[in-house]
């Protein structure tokens, strides 16, 4: 593959789209830098899976792609925070970024940067980060408030500091991974219900219908154990969209045995159906 895109890398110099996706890890420095000198205007890159990818290739991509929208580097193991740091300050216009399972680069250092210079992100990835801690979540609630999905499963360093930053900063928020988040507690829950209240009413008339149209529809609580029902009630009491009812698992709540009693509207819904149905004689 390797061979190929350095070939192939000066004859597409138009390229918007490439998806170099990996099984095999094949694809060397070298080869992203060519992408870099050539494919100017290339705005959605997939470098999924990439293990022999250094920081020249982010510094290479910072220079010679700037007007990157989409990347996804997950499972990039070798990049540094440094580089993502670096590809931050100049690739501005990123609107979806996966980082999923890169350990190193994502840091509350990187996170900072990328909170400060790109404003229209909508999607992170953050998956298995464990270095993310509060002060990078936070960082990216005050700098991104264009926010609609962030993964953060298995970022056991934050705490409710982070989710309260989100519910307060990022209006637009549908879908949130908190995933063996631990330290999450019932303050966090509250706080997501409550911004829904808050906000509602902070909102220009012009925006209410709009608004109302918006909310969580996923969230990921799993292994979060010291939540609580009432708490996370609350939360699916103010996200219509949020279900924990058969087949459209929305509100996910697995390995977390004290939440069995937490029921959507259509749980209510289906019981007063079954309430209203005519009992037969005796």
């Amino acid at each position: 593959m390797n061979n190929l895109v350095l070939s192939l890398a000066p004859k597409f110099t138009k390229l918007q789209t490439l998806i170099l996706r990996q099984d095999k890890p094949q694809l060397e420095d070298n080869a992203v830098e060519t992408i870099a000198n050539y494919c100017h205007d290339l705005q959605d890159l997939d470098l999924s899976k990439s293990f022999k990818l250094s920081d020249r290739s982010l510094f290479a991509l910072a220079h010679g792609c700037p007007n990157l929208i989409k990347l996804n580097i997950s499972g990039c193991t070798a990049f540094s925070d440094m580089g993502l740091a670096y590809l931050a300050q100049f690739c501005r216009k990123l609107k979806y970024l996966n980082l999923c399972g890169c350990v190193k680069a994502a840091s509350d250092k990187a996170l900072k940067t990328i909170g400060y210079n790109c404003r229209q992100l909508q999607s992170l990835n953050l998956g298995w980060c464990e270095n993310v801690g509060d002060v990078g979540v936070m960082s990216l609630a005050y700098g991104c408030p264009d926010l609609r999905a962030l993964d953060l499963c298995g970022c056991v360093l934050i705490t409710d500091d982070s989710v309260i930053a989100l519910a307060n900063n990022c209006l637009h928020l549908r879908s949130l991974g908190l995933y063996y988040c631990q330290n999450i507690t019932d303050r966090a829950m509250y706080s997501l219900a409550h911004s829904r209240v808050k906000n509602k009413h902070e909102m220009w008339e012009s925006m209410k219908n709009r608004y109302m149209e918006e909310g969580l529809v996923n969230l990921n609580i799993s292994q979060c154990t010291a939540l609580t029902p009432p708490a996370v009630q609350a939360v699916c009491d103010s996200f219509p969209s949020l279900h924990t009812c058969s087949g459209r698992h929305s509100l996910i709540i697995s390995g977390c045995l004290n939440l069995t009693s937490v029921h959507c509207a259509c749980a209510d819904l289906a019981h007063r159906a079954a309430s209203a149905l005519p009992h037969p004689a005796h």
